[in-house]
């Protein structure tokens, strides 16, 4: 199939080695915090926050988190350009939700009389949110559709990525305290793989056939 969609996909893998002496241009990185902003949620609920890891000693940070696990990690901690941190609020509520209600008044999405009408999307985090306020499942899935738009997003750019759940949340809470309220289960590292010693980069794409995962009706 011919479309720089299918080409862009075709060409992404998980990065095994980065080559730490080439960073994500200015201009770039600009473009994939824009897109990153305007990934979709359920109700529009965006209930996360995003870390951008850049600076040697953000990136030292991200380095000590492995120390108990996951080490396999952690050499992309200092080697990537840019990691992102994707947490989400594991106890997201209505006041959460009422400054996407305001943004959308200001924008003129909402007039400000609908206001009150507006909270009625809220009943899909009710829904979702067990007795003690949390609701960490459901917005950990949103977050999710952020790492997938960030993921294409980088591949349209010619910009390697490797997710990564292999990541320890309770240390990143504690080395990470800008993220109180919210947890990290998924980070992305971003760069350009090192062709010497990604052997991944030269392995063929594998996945199961289309007519394994879709059924057309």
């Amino acid at each position: 199939m011919s479309h720089q969609i299918i080409a862009n996909l075709e060409k992404r893998h998980t990065v095994k080695h980065y080559d730490a002496s080439k960073r994500i241009s200015k201009a770039d990185l600009v473009i994939i915090l824009e897109a990153m902003r305007l990934s979709p949620s359920s109700i529009n609920s965006q209930p996360w926050k995003f870390i951008v890891i850049e600076s040697d000693e953000a990136k030292q940070r991200f380095h000590d988190t492995f120390v108990n696990k996951f080490q396999f990690n952690q050499k992309h901690a200092k080697s990537a350009s840019h990691t992102i941190l994707f947490a989400h609020k594991t106890h997201y509520s209505r006041a959460d939700y009422e400054k996407v209600i305001d943004t959308d008044i200001q924008t003129g999405r909402t007039k400000a009389e609908n206001k009150d009408a507006s909270f009625g999307a809220f009943a899909f985090v009710d829904m979702n949110t067990d007795d003690k306020g949390n609701n960490a499942a459901w917005t950990k899935a949103q977050t999710y559709l952020a790492l997938g738009n960030v993921m294409h997003s980088v591949a349209s750019l010619g910009i390697d990525s490797t997710p990564m759940e292999g990541v320890d949340h309770e240390l990143i809470s504690e080395l990470f305290p800008e993220l109180e309220g919210y947890q990290c289960d998924v980070a992305l590292a971003m760069g350009y793989s090192d062709s010497d010693q990604d052997y991944n980069a030269a392995l063929p794409k594998s996945r199961l056939s289309i007519e394994n995962v879709v059924t057309r009706l």
